[in-house]
């Protein structure tokens, strides 16, 4: 067994890489014996994603503890204590359709893990909490600080399938979002055309409200690309960034908004409305948030 040095040396963040010598042996008789951790904290970080395989050319994240490793295999542990102790805010099934489910994905949330944990991601949700338990496949993404509704794919060729719908824009994605502004001014519908990251991006904002107390708009969003922020930044480029957008908006106007309304406020962002032929059915289905799922300064 041959060790590398740790990345970093404070106990509650480092990193172990572990090449196997015996057949005899199992990851956590590996990592027990190089770890300064209690074999309880051991399995729970291995539990919430912290332990990766390499087998051949193949690394994925490994959770079978006790199973019996190869002789050539590597273990590559990554220890954060603070990533660890993230709690997920609760996802909620909206349909289970068997090879593909729908889901409401909360605020906080990733869609993806990182090398350090999957634990607080909505495919690991997914995966411990449909009963029967079935593989799960990310085919789009929201950010972390957005919420809404996201589809999980349980088999290769459903995954295929729907990520040849995004690509090919065959499936209709609607947003709400809440604008510093009053967009009424604008045309209606506003098209957005403004590329991101060199890339060409289309935004179609309609005005659904006006809130003059508050000089806000509740605005109906259709894309027709998905490029990363394109809504936040096409919010931005007209001068009416997204309320909460710690990125890409404007921090003063939030501060004047969380003064009126005396409390702080999340990205105003929800993926809300999701419509496309079903690849089981064939036939068209339609997805919309509940109401009560809804950010509840996007019901203005």
């Amino acid at each position: 067994m041959s060790i590398s040095k740790d990345h970093l040396a404070d106990r509650q963040i480092f990193e172990k890489h572990i090449v196997v010598t015996s057949e005899t042996t199992n990851a956590l008789l590996e990592l027990e014996a190089v770890c300064n951790i209690s074999i309880a904290d051991l399995k729970k970080a291995i539990t919430k994603g912290a332990l990766w395989l390499t087998r051949g050319k193949s690394t994925q994240r490994f959770r079978r503890i006790k199973k019996a490793l190869k002789q050539g295999d590597e273990l590559h542990f990554y220890y954060n204590q603070d990533v660890l102790n993230q709690i997920p805010n609760e996802a909620k099934l909206i349909e289970d359709m068997g090879e593909y489910s729908v889901w409401y994905k909360p605020y906080g949330m990733l869609s993806q893990g990182s090398k350090w944990s999957d634990h607080c991601t909505i495919a690991r949700w997914a995966q411990t909490h449909l009963q029967p338990e079935r593989a799960v496949f990310i085919v789009h993404r929201l950010d972390r600080a957005a919420s809404g509704l996201i589809v999980i794919a349980h088999t290769k060729k459903m995954a295929q399938a729907f990520s040849k719908m995004f690509e090919l824009h065959h499936l209709e994605k609607r947003y709400l979002i809440l604008i510093h502004g009053d967009h009424r001014s604008h045309s209606q519908p506003e098209i957005i055309t403004t590329q991101v990251d060199g890339k060409n991006a289309k935004s179609q904002f309609t005005c659904k409200s006006y809130n003059e107390s508050l000089d806000t708009s509740l605005i109906n969003v259709l894309i027709d690309s998905g490029r990363k922020h394109q809504i936040r930044l096409h919010a931005a480029s007209i001068g009416m960034p997204v309320v909460g957008d710690r990125l890409h908006g404007d921090s003063k106007r939030d501060d004047l908004l969380i003064k009126k309304i005396s409390k702080d406020i999340d990205l105003q962002l929800c993926a809300f409305s999701l419509v496309f032929v079903c690849p089981i059915s064939l036939e068209t289905k339609t997805f919309r948030l509940p109401d009560e799922l809804l950010p509840s300064h996007l019901s203005q």
